[in-house]
């Protein structure tokens, strides 16, 4: 379908597709892919999975290293 991309100093690049019955986000830099039965819905829905994403990866920072011996750096 086309190309969009984010204005500012950290814009991202976002694909949007559409596929059979949907439309599918997704942000080229991280991966991370929704869809929607609307391109607006399926945009809508990335930028929550993004948001989520980003609180998770704060939580995670937070987490000391495990001593289990199964984890290796």
């Amino acid at each position: 379908m086309g190309v969009q991309s984010r204005d500012g100093p950290n814009s991202d690049t976002i694909t949007v597709t559409h596929e059979e019955r949907w439309y599918v986000a997704k942000d080229e830099e991280t991966g991370i892919a929704s869809q929607g039965k609307t391109k607006i819905e399926a945009l809508q829905n990335l930028a929550e999975a993004l948001e989520l994403t980003a609180e998770t990866t704060a939580d995670e920072e937070d987490l000391e290293p495990s001593s289990a011996p199964w984890f290796s750096s």
